[in-house]
């Protein structure tokens, strides 16, 4: 239980760090952003919890797949706003844009034989 209140702490600071870090600059909240924050402390807790390197490697190579159709968010969320969309609506389309690109990844690695 301590460790995993432990994680939910350490993650809630990361994502209080990088809202408050983005007020002052969006480069610096960018960049602290852009860590693979989230991988890493998920690889650290895999490892405590189950010493198993397999499944560390495994999460390592679905994560390396999955981040390509992650970037379609990054790319749709800003062209969006440009063209004057509220931000829910313009968030919410790049969520549903990101999806269909993950769905599409999936399809493509999948006739590829690599498993995710």
């Amino acid at each position: 239980m301590i460790l995993y209140a432990i994680k939910v702490i350490t993650s809630a600071c990361i994502i209080v760090a990088v809202s408050e870090i983005a007020k002052r600059s969006s480069f610096w909240g960018g960049v602290l952003a852009s860590i693979p924050l989230v991988s890493l402390l998920a690889f650290i807790w895999l490892y405590i919890e189950t010493k198993d390197v397999a499944k560390i490697t495994a999460l390592s190579w679905s994560i390396f797949w999955l981040v390509l159709p992650s970037l379609t968010l990054f790319l749709a969320l800003p062209v969006l706003l440009k063209f004057n969309i509220r931000f829910p609506i313009a968030l919410g389309l790049s969520v549903i844009i990101m999806f269909i690109a993950y769905l599409a990844m999936a399809t493509i690695l999948k006739q590829f034989g690599v498993n995710v």
